[in-house]
């Protein structure tokens, strides 16, 4: 059975377009394009054997088909060649059950997504594999593609650089200066890309890479190329599917550029559509303080919407204020009883914090969902029995400057209440076992 998709303007224009075609909005009307299935064809497959072929084929060796993406090759993207296909091995990555974080917040069912267990230690690989693939059969094609180019506070440089070096393409990243970690920097160096570091924020560099696509032959590969969705849609089916294909309650989504709340809700709508789930989940949107127009469009039911100013957070790769993908996140959230809520950066490094000392390594992004996730549960907008997934967009190791700075109590604006130090000890057996004993009496006391 063949299996088809294009993309297609998300208010309706008329028109389909070839997804080997370098279009990223819609020629109408200028809105953003969506990749659509046909359904049809999908649905001629019974549920049951979706669901057998999707198990079959998870975490197994059969390239490419071991890949959380791939594994999911019909719903994603159906046009590749094997032989295109670049992949990481992305996906598969832990669902990790949040067991005393949740005893901690009477929470019997909470659990953690972590995505930053990916290749480049972000959920950004989901969609880089579909996009970088794209462009390499493009390419197979006779089609002339000099580079990929990306705008990025890290994580999108971290998986564009890597996948374009394993399939040979030039990648091209532009960061802005000094607001990067040193880790995220050091991902598209040591895979030569070339970087850019320009005097500006995320948004600034996000104006710039899209003029340069649009005047030059080159190819973009930021959130509002669509394919990205795509892979990143698979995390709704993976977690579904690591759940014996029963549907979480609610999930709780960090958001900046939004890509990923659309994602997870075509990702599930899709699933409903295709008969592999009868429900729909919540789902919560977590927006940085200083970094929230979706927040406060939210306040005003959305009725309207207006970028913002983005002020430095902690939660750098979701400082963004005029995110590219707000109206298919707002579409989404209407469609999943959604929420959306913001934390305060004392809020963000606190509970990243508090889960750290439950077993996670958290980012400052997941943080954020945390923190939102917190707060909703004080205020008693979340059922605390739910099932609910937090989904941790990065790998803590990125971040350890922010880890480290926490513990030091060296973060404007944060008052670390699960601060954690080295204690300085002569080297004695007496003075290191009364510092032990001091520390348990203490922890007894807590």
């Amino acid at each position: 059975m063949k299996f088809k998709a294009w993309f297609e303007c998300i208010n309706g224009c008329p028109g389909k377009h070839d997804l080997g075609e370098m279009i990223y909005k819609c020629p109408e009307c200028g809105s953003l394009l969506e990749v659509k299935h046909d359904m049809s064809r999908l649905k001629r497959r019974k549920p049951e054997t979706w669901i057998r072929l999707f198990d079959e084929r998870f975490r197994r060796t059969q390239f490419p088909y071991g890949s959380g993406v791939w594994g999911k090759k019909e719903m994603v993207n159906p046009h590749i060649d094997t032989e295109n296909v670049v992949s990481m091995f992305e996906g598969g990555t832990n669902l990790f059950w949040a067991e005393r974080l949740g005893q901690e917040l009477g929470m019997p069912e909470l659990w953690v997504k972590q995505c930053g267990n990916d290749h480049t230690g972000s959920f950004k690989d989901l969609g880089m594999t579909v996009l970088v693939s794209q462009v390499k059969q493009m390419i197979a094609d006779g089609k002339k593609i000099p580079a990929v180019a990306c705008a990025s506070t890290g994580d999108t440089s971290a998986a564009l650089a890597a996948f374009c070096a394993a399939a040979n393409i030039k990648a091209i990243v532009l960061l802005p200066r000094n607001k990067v970690s040193v880790a995220q920097l050091i991902q598209p160096i040591s895979n030569n890309a070339l970087t850019l570091a320009l005097e500006t924020d995320f948004d600034g560099c996000m104006k710039i890479v899209q003029e340069l696509t649009e005047k030059e032959n080159i190819y973009l590969a930021n959130s509002m190329n669509s394919l990205r969705i795509e892979g990143q849609k698979t995390i709704s089916v993976e977690m579904t599917e690591q759940f014996d294909w029963e549907v979480p309650q609610v999930v709780v989504i960090p958001g900046g550029n939004l890509g990923n709340v659309s994602a997870l809700g075509k990702g599930f709508l899709e699933m409903k559509e295709m008969g592999l789930i009868d429900e729909l989940p919540q789902i919560v949107c977590a927006q940085a303080e200083h970094a929230n127009p979706l927040y406060l469009s939210y306040r005003n039911g959305f009725k309207e919407f207006a970028p913002v100013q983005a002020k430095k957070t902690l939660a750098s790769a979701i400082q963004i204020g005029n995110p590219v993908s707000v109206n298919k996140a707002i579409r989404t959230l209407k469609q999943f009883n959604g929420i959306v809520e913001q934390a305060s950066e004392d809020e963000l490094a606190n509970a990243s914090a508090r889960a750290d000392r439950t077993g996670l390594f958290t980012c400052p992004h997941t943080g954020v969902a945390l923190a939102v996730l917190f707060k909703l549960l004080e205020e008693k907008r979340l059922d605390p029995k739910a099932r609910t997934v937090v989904i941790s967009t990065a790998h803590g190791l990125k971040f350890t400057d922010f880890k480290l700075k926490y513990h030091e109590d060296e973060l404007e604006g944060v008052k670390p209440r699960y601060q954690n130090l080295p204690v300085p000890v002569e080297a004695k057996f007496d003075k290191v076992r009364d510092a032990i004993y001091r520390a348990l009496e203490d922890d007894l006391k807590d």
